[in-house]
């Protein structure tokens, strides 16, 4: 009896810990402050259900013929890999995608996602330099977050949400890493406040709403004013665009100019209607380096678009895109390379560029960064059905913060 007893005694203890680190592991890594701001919210995992997949999807299906399949946490152990090296080059996948046996040594997951994870462009050397947005700090506006994740958990200052859609994001925890994440990150020491919200309809119409997303600003704006000096938001980052049919557009544009009342760089699909600043993103294949300027092609999207129209290579700022891994929503340490991107990557990238202008020249006007960008912008040849082709102007961070300390 006694011995039941004890071992019912360690049965409960043992649930009683792993409760405890249950609760550790999910729980905010903060608490709201005596500023009224901290980790607002408790976000778990998305619990994505594996696909069992017997045969690859064709490569070519998509009506471009370009664009990138999803292999994310499917089931691909039955299938027959021999061959296929060139197609599996095209698809993206995670962490949880489980690849057969008889796959080829050619095509290495591995090597494709520490690709992925390099921001790329030189972006490495500064932070070697001690160049890496210390002191400087990085606001983001998107979907629900999985704030416990192990490649920006650190930097999270601040997590909250307005009109946030339930599900755990893909979308946050990708822009988030690129933003500030300790590996995939442009501006991996700089302080991150992120408010989750998500202007569509949560009912599952196609309606949008963007006094949304002016809340969210002006909110940033508010914490803002309350963090010390050597601590400010100079840059948000909004992966998301506004015109003036939609309903809440005098708002949100209201809410930019305050932001940039306050100094604060506003960083969004709208960039050329708010500031007058034309940027797209670059290709690359997965297996090539991402540090040499000459690795990159018009993006997935719109390479297409480049080879038949003219395209302003002198007033165009080319951002990283395509092939990038990033933080996965599935799971704390779990990492996802997304073959094809969107502008939506490339604008925490252009953030985390700015964070680290604004270490270098904290007095930077983004008038002052984009001229510099463009100055120092890398340009390169194509060559197409036996025409050359120039691309550019590739963002060179390096050059750009040499220029920005020569002028300081």
């Amino acid at each position: 009896m006694k011995k039941r007893y004890k071992l019912l005694i360690v049965i409960v203890l043992l649930i009683i810990i792993g409760i405890i680190a249950l609760k550790v592991l999910t729980s905010p890594n903060t608490a709201l402050n005596k500023n009224g701001f901290g980790i607002a919210v408790k976000v778990k995992p998305a619990n994505w259900k594996i696909k069992k997949l017997n045969k690859l999807p064709n490569p070519n299906s998509n009506p471009d013929g370009n664009l990138d399949i999803d292999l994310r946490s499917s089931d691909l152990s039955n299938i027959n890999m021999t061959g296929k090296e060139n197609d599996l080059l095209k698809y993206s996948f995670d962490s949880k995608t489980k690849w057969p046996q008889n796959i080829s040594s050619n095509f290495s997951t591995e090597k494709i996602m520490s690709l992925g994870k390099n921001p790329g462009l030189g972006i490495k050397n500064l932070h070697s330099s001690g160049i890496n947005g210390k002191g400087v700090s990085i606001a983001i506006i998107d979907q629900r977050l999985l704030v416990n994740h192990t490649e920006y958990k650190d930097r999270i200052k601040s997590y909250e949400e307005i009109h946030c859609a339930p599900e755990t994001s893909m979308h946050g925890a990708a822009v988030a890493s690129i933003a500030v994440g300790k590996t995939t990150g442009v501006a991996p020491k700089s302080d991150l406040y992120y408010i989750g919200q998500n202007p569509m309809n949560l009912s599952g119409s196609s309606k949008i709403d963007f006094n949304y997303t002016a809340q969210a600003i002006n909110r940033i704006i508010e914490i803002n004013k309350k963090l010390p000096k050597d601590k400010k938001i100079r840059v948000i980052s909004i992966s998301i665009g506004w015109d003036p049919r939609e309903k809440g557009y005098n708002e949100v544009t209201k809410a930019v100019n305050n932001a940039k009342k306050e100094n604060i760089f506003v960083v969004s699909s709208s960039l050329k209607d708010t500031y007058g600043f034309k940027f797209t993103g670059l290709g690359r294949n997965p297996l090539s380096n991402p540090d040499i300027p000459s690795s990159y092609t018009p993006g997935l999207f719109w390479t297409k678009d480049y080879y038949k129209e003219n395209f302003d290579s002198n007033n165009t700022l080319l951002i990283p895109m395509d092939s990038r891994c990033t933080a996965s929503p599935t799971g704390y340490n779990d990492y996802v390379f997304y073959r094809e991107g969107g502008w939506s990557w490339s604008i925490p990238y252009i953030a985390g560029v700015y964070a680290l202008a604004c270490e270098v020249k904290p007095n930077i006007t983004p008038d002052e960064f984009w001229e510099s960008a463009l100055k120092t912008g890398d340009t390169i040849e194509l060559k197409n059905n036996n025409k050359l082709y120039k691309l550019g102007k590739i963002i060179n961070p390096s050059k750009l913060i040499g220029d920005l300390r020569s002028n300081s």
